[in-house]
């Protein structure tokens, strides 16, 4: 009979867990999913738009070109879902592409070959042949792109972090300290009676101890969404970086093309003075293909104004309220247990509750929050010298998340160890002890940082330059040693 009730307390503490975790989890997980459709929408929104009007207003002389405009979108796409894309060195490429294409279309005439060209794309940020827009939109889609990036994987760890900690197994301790709470009335005939509200709470505050332990961190991380989300609404905003890019790139052409006379000669002054096409070989000029019609203003009502059926505005601000409910979850767990009137009183008839031994005031303190708080627990033993590894790892997973948003609430991108799912879960088998496993982070040059960067790749050559003289001089050693060998 014990053994059935033992089963049965633990089986009630689960569910009363789970049930106020699944909420949150199904909060996260459909924001993800909602946030994740938005962002990859957009895309697709905006490839089309820039695609249906370079159409339109270039003609065949943009179909020739297309490959170098879609190729912009599929490493967009490839940089939102996590693949290893440096947005900066990726947009550089674009315009130096560009750059490439857009000479030889303002200088039909000459021939020039890819050296020639590569000395073209030498002098890109010398000459600004697109004007400033390329700066511009540089900064603007890398800010954007890591703010969305980052806040949509946020949501992704949260969900994760709810769905890996809510999944608790009582100790034999806490197990006990279940039954005697909510069973051992039985055994005095006491059926009607249940635990008082501030027994039940010790008792919680003992068997989550350890999720206890989750809230500072998961408060930091909260607040650290909290400022990405602001970045998203204001500044870093994707969806006001998107939807006018194709006018933007279209401006850029424009300014190129305007200014080519002064661009071409500056290039030939440094680059030298490029081969003539013979007579009838000469590619056809700029305005005989088209190309010189200016790019017409978009009209808002021709293009979707949302993606998702939803405004990034809209989205953000939805969000933004659930993230603020969803602060001090864990240490509002066994309050939020306890005021189910399955599990407890509540807070009236403190006289006329089970207190453990019998009907009448509990009369011992409530402990507090947290692992090393239930050292002095009236009602479960808890070996505070024993951390709950699985949720250390989701500790350390906030932690890493924590940072990268904080760098891209500055605009700064961050390379980090993946740990949306194998590494923050109950075996994801590290192979160090926790002591020894610590975020490792590596920046990519995503904005301009001063010179940190340049000494630091100064100093990782010179680290790998004296590596590979230590290796080239062990192997002259070994094989001196082996040719003495061989002529004893």
């Amino acid at each position: 009979m014990e053994e059935k009730y033992s089963q049965q307390s633990k089986h009630d503490f689960r569910n009363a867990v789970v049930e106020l975790s699944n909420h949150l989890q199904t909060m996260f997980s459909s924001r993800y999913k909602k946030f994740d459709e938005f962002f990859k929408e957009l895309l697709e929104n905006a490839e089309k738009s820039l695609n249906d009007m370079f159409v339109r207003t270039y003609g065949r002389l943009y179909m020739q070109n297309s490959e170098l405009f879609k190729d912009l979108f599929v490493e967009l796409k490839r940089y939102y879902v996590g693949g290893n894309v440096n947005l900066e060195e990726m947009l550089n490429e674009f315009w130096a592409r560009l750059l490439e294409r857009m000479f030889r279309l303002v200088n039909p005439q000459y021939h020039f070959t890819d050296e020639y060209l590569e000395c073209v794309s030498k002098y890109t940020e010398q000459l600004k042949p697109f004007g400033d827009v390329p700066r511009k939109l540089k900064l603007q889609v890398t800010r954007a792109f890591v703010a969305a990036r980052t806040f949509a994987q946020g949501l992704a760890i949260a969900r994760d972090v709810v769905s890996k900690v809510s999944a608790v197994n009582p100790t034999p301790q806490g197990t006990r300290a279940l039954l005697k709470m909510m069973y051992c009335p039985y055994c005095r005939g006491l059926v009607s009676v249940k635990p008082c509200y501030n027994y039940c709470f010790n008792v919680m505050r003992g068997c989550l101890a350890n999720q206890g332990d989750l809230d500072a961190e998961w408060n930091i991380f909260m607040d650290s969404m909290l400022l990405v989300a602001e970045r998203l609404e204001g500044p870093f905003n994707i969806e006001s970086v998107m939807d006018p890019i194709d006018v933007k790139i279209s401006d850029a052409i424009m300014n190129m093309q305007e200014n080519s006379m002064q661009v071409s000669q500056k290039v030939f002054q440094g680059c030298g003075q490029p081969k003539t096409l013979a007579q009838g070989r000469t590619a056809r000029s700029v305005s005989e293909s088209g190309f010189s019609t200016r790019f017409r203003p978009y009209n808002p009502e021709e293009r979707p104004t949302t993606a998702a059926g939803t405004s990034l505005d809209r989205l953000v601000t939805d969000v933004k309220e659930k993230l603020k409910q969803a602060k001090k979850f864990w240490s509002s767990l066994p309050g939020n247990i306890c005021n189910d009137e399955k599990m407890s009183v509540g807070t009236v008839n403190e006289n006329e509750c089970w207190n453990g031994s019998a009907k009448s005031r509990y009369d011992f303190a409530v402990t507090g929050n947290g692992l090393a708080s239930q050292v002095n627990n009236p009602e479960v033993e808890v070996d505070i010298t024993k951390p709950d590894m699985v949720i250390r790892r989701q500790i350390m997973a906030l932690r890493v998340m924590t940072n990268k948003l904080k760098n891209a609430y500055s605009g700064n991108d961050v390379d980090f160890i993946d740990i949306s799912e194998e590494s923050s879960g109950e075996e994801s088998g590290s192979g160090c002890e926790l002591q020894q496993c610590s975020p490792e982070f590596e920046f990519n040059a995503t904005e301009v940082t001063g010179n940190s960067n340049k000494s630091d790749k100064n100093a990782n050559t010179s680290a790998a330059t004296r590596s590979g003289l230590s290796r080239a001089a062990l192997l002259l050693s070994i094989l001196f040693l082996a040719v003495q060998r061989q002529w004893r």
